[in-house]
């Protein structure tokens, strides 16, 4: 089986535990408004290849895996691509790797099952709290989200759950303080990540003539995110 991949990163630090090879799934079903991978959105183009490669190319990386690391796999959404990375994280854990699904938690639920049978970790970003505001900032339906984390629980999948902290949408005591409750109340969660909404992006919308619906949003400052974080 082939899967398609927009890019690798070879020495990640930030997508799960340790130093981790950190690969980009092509394409996603969401267009969330602050995306900041516009260019993972098509399911056309990115590189090929089969399970096989992947693993050989993700183990010449793997005297680095030090302190929990290992590979994950992100995009894009990954579950559009389930049944490859079933195969890819299956042919990993046959060497012994650690394996972290970083996911937006949409997609086939049996589907995500078999990836799940696979997984060491699942970093999952709760991006809303309610239907409305995920059909209106995602075109993404939360009951699907929901049944994921749900999943995620029922197969003892330690979880990490990751917000956007944006200005003027996602950045209020109120929000943050119910974020932090929905994921305490997963019984599997290991961490939540509160992360600062920021614009590095607008170059590739730019490059790609897409329209950034928060352009005029001012990026999350981290000492101001800091501070509110001290108060939940």
């Amino acid at each position: 089986m082939t899967g398609y991949v927009h890019s690798i990163q070879s020495l990640g630090a930030v997508d799960g535990p340790g130093v981790r090879y950190v690969v980009f799934m092509q394409g996603c079903p969401l267009r969330c408004v602050y995306c900041h991978n516009p260019d993972t959105w098509l399911t056309e183009g990115g590189e090929e290849y089969t399970a096989d490669e992947l693993v050989r190319k993700a183990l010449r990386f793997r005297p680095y895996w030090r302190n929990g690391g290992g590979v994950t796999v992100t995009g894009g959404e990954p579950l559009l691509q389930a049944a490859f990375v079933e195969e890819f994280f299956a042919k990993l854990h046959e060497h012994g790797v650690h394996t972290a699904l970083d996911t937006s938690g949409v997609g086939n639920l049996a589907a995500a099952e078999r990836v799940l049978r696979h997984t060491d970790l699942v970093l999952c970003d709760l991006k809303f709290l309610t239907k409305a505001e995920y059909r209106q900032y995602c075109r993404a339906d939360f009951g699907q989200v929901e049944r994921f984390l749900q999943l995620t629980a029922m197969k003892s999948v330690p979880l990490w759950v990751r917000h956007v902290v944006v200005p003027g949408l996602t950045d209020s005591l109120e929000n943050l303080r119910l974020v932090k409750a929905r994921a305490e109340s997963c019984p599997n969660l290991q961490k939540l990540e509160f992360l600062p909404f920021h614009k590095l992006c607008i170059e590739k919308y730019d490059r790609l003539g897409i329209e950034f619906p928060l352009r005029d949003t001012p990026a999350m400052n981290e000492a101001w995110l800091k501070q509110l974080l001290e108060k939940l």
